[in-house]
């Protein structure tokens, strides 16, 4: 799908590595790589999840109830750290 960034708040850029997989790069690197991502979708049945942690990236996944990577319509991530 066509992945857009609605409100940036350090996000640079979104790629979209493959279904449900994405990376996502940050405007300001981070002072290290022990932050929190949170990610969450539109759609309850999908989990999210974040990982692969980077000062300049981070990588979130999305799947259905059978663990299949999947698509979703919005994804919203919430950071907490220091840039």
């Amino acid at each position: 799908g066509t992945v857009a960034i609605l409100d940036s708040e350090n996000v640079s850029s979104i790629t979209d590595i493959s279904t449900g997989t994405y990376e996502v790069n940050f405007t300001t690197t981070m002072a290290n790589a022990n932050y929190a991502a949170v990610s969450t979708t539109d759609t309850s049945r999908y989990n999210s999840s974040s990982g692969t942690f980077a000062t300049t990236k981070f990588k979130t996944t999305i799947r259905n109830d059978a663990a299949t990577y999947v698509d979703s319509g919005v994804t919203a991530i919430v950071l907490g750290g220091q840039a």
